[in-house]
């Protein structure tokens, strides 16, 4: 453990020499970092029995609150200043880096993107041995010991490669009534997807409580197979917030198919043609009529001379 973090929990008396040794403290901070980024002299400190640590401000970007410390020392009855070490410390209000944390911890749903491989745990608790035949998972696996040293290689190109069964083998059985798959999902990963899904499009969210009915009787729903069609199904409503996803059976919407039923418009009656008459319209009131005065009317019916 190096000098400059081992104190003594006793107050010790600073050694005179190494005190004033504070240019030979500088030269070695300033040596270490960048030109420019040693600050001010801050204190020294006895580490020990003549060796002290000095400290300077720390002016690079990015380690705000972090100081130089620079530790000396000198031997018994010599007056020869000796450099021990030099490090980058932080004090009492540095910026420091947020606690590491794994990357299985740190993915959250969507952060993956095209072309990037996600390797799954061979004791995921949400997975447990299929159908097939096989304990081991097959050589093209992301859990297969071939596949695993790949994806920790860099740049590792990794193909699809399918493994033909031998005829008449479990396997081959398996495959033919589609159950050929080398890990299957347990109770635990069923239940925690149901939970999953029940949050996003379940009966508790505030489309379903506001929704005139639920998806059991909506016409817009798909039923899907396995123990999960129990509770939930597909919605294939395109105006819908739901389309295309999977909703629990006590999620709704107010696009139900028998929430309301429009009646239908209206239709005006088709127009009927008379065409073996014609009726005379007048331009001007007849004369006889007694509603315009004769000596009013022009003599001519359009008025031009």
């Amino acid at each position: 453990m190096s000098a400059a973090t081992t104190r003594s929990r006793t107050p010790r008396t600073p050694d005179r020499l190494c005190v004033e040794a504070v240019e030979l403290a500088r030269a070695a901070a300033e040596e270490a970092a960048f030109p420019g980024v040693v600050g001010e002299h801050v204190s020294a400190v006895a580490e020990g029995d003549r060796v002290v640590t000095h400290f300077f401000e720390c002016k690079e970007p990015g380690y705000r609150g972090w100081r130089w410390a620079v530790t000396v020392t000198r031997a018994s009855r010599a007056k020869n200043i000796t450099l021990d070490e030099t490090v980058l410390l932080p004090g009492d209000d540095a910026l420091l880096a947020p606690e590491w944390v794994p990357w299985s911890e740190r993915l959250r749903p969507g952060d993956m993107g095209p072309g990037d491989l996600l390797p799954t745990d061979a004791e995921d608790l949400r997975l447990e041995p299929g159908w097939s035949g096989e304990d081991a998972p097959p050589p093209n696996s992301v859990v297969s010991p071939e596949m695993a040293e790949l994806v920790e290689a860099e740049d590792a190109d990794v193909t699809d490669r399918a493994v033909v069964p031998v005829r008449g083998s479990i396997t081959s059985v398996a495959e033919e009534l589609g159950m050929r798959r080398a890990r299957v999902l347990s109770r635990y990963g069923l239940h925690s997807a149901a939970d999953r899904w029940d949050e996003s499009f379940g009966a508790k969210t505030p489309m379903a409580q506001a929704a005139p009915a639920s998806c059991v009787s909506c016409g817009f729903l798909v039923a899907i197979g396995g123990s999960l069609g129990q509770a939930f199904g597909v919605c294939a409503n395109e105006f819908g917030p739901a389309d295309g996803r999977l909703v629990s059976l006590s999620y709704g919407c107010g696009g139900h198919s028998e929430a309301a039923v429009m009646p239908k418009p209206p239709r005006p009656a088709p127009p009927v043609l008379d065409s073996m008459a014609s009726d005379e319209f007048l331009l001007r009131p007849s004369p006889d009529t007694g509603s315009v005065p004769a000596t009013d009317l022009r003599s001519a019916d359009l008025g031009h001379s």
